[in-house]
């Protein structure tokens, strides 16, 4: 559930504020600023479109795409036909960002992607990360009560009403599955379709329909 078990602080912006913390949804309070702080530090070939918007030159986003603030988008990176980006939201180089996908507070490794009718919300999703058509990070409670993590010790309190999926390195997500408050999953998982996923996940697991989780075999 570490930060340093779950990615490889190469591949994105944030690795320096990310080090501060021990457990990944700790950095949900602090995207926006950090962002905003970062922005400012960033080289040139990343314009600044509009107050606390940078994108890089190299970057495609299309023009029914909204991008609101503050937000980063790197190189390389492709945001289609109606996306939706909210605000707080760094995306990292080589992503794609797909069509009516919208995203907010969250943290998107280099090489993710996002490309069909997804939601991302109060979230990390790690290097080469992808979610399959219609997957989407569930970020509040049905109670609205705060959000709990389920591990195999016991259940960890974010003190945070919103915590969507804390989505490790080189994960497969199905398309239509839905990833539930505080969620975690480990490196190069795969999640089947359709999968309604909750708790821990171990790295290196398939996760089946019905909280069925099978180790992966070795290649």
């Amino acid at each position: 559930m570490r930060i340093k078990d779950l990615y490889d602080l190469n591949h994105t912006l944030a690795s320096e504020y990310l080090v501060s913390f021990v457990y990944p949804w700790e950095a949900l309070r602090g995207i926006a600023d950090m962002i905003r702080a970062l922005g400012e530090t960033l080289p040139p070939e990343y314009r600044r479109t509009a107050d606390g918007v940078w994108i890089h030159e190299s970057a495609t986003v299309a023009p029914t795409a909204v991008i609101g603030a503050p937000c980063i988008i790197g190189a390389h990176t492709e945001v289609r036909h109606c996306a939706f980006i909210r605000g707080a939201a760094l995306i990292g180089e080589g992503c794609v960002v797909g069509n009516s996908v919208e995203v907010k507070n969250a943290i998107i490794f280099d090489n993710v992607q996002i490309p069909h009718f997804n939601y991302v919300g109060d979230s990390i999703l790690g290097y080469r990360s992808h979610l399959g058509a219609g997957a989407v990070t569930s970020n509040v409670k049905s109670d609205k009560l705060p959000v709990a993590i389920h591990a195999a010790s016991g259940d960890i309190m974010t003190g945070l009403k919103k915590v969507g999926a804390m989505v490790g390195d080189y994960v497969e997500v199905g398309c239509n599955s839905v990833l539930n408050p505080g969620t975690v999953i480990g490196r190069s998982c795969t999640v089947y379709p359709l999968s309604c996923v909750r708790g821990v996940i171990p790295e290196n697991s398939i996760y089946k329909t019905g909280g069925i989780i099978h180790p992966k075999r070795p290649i």
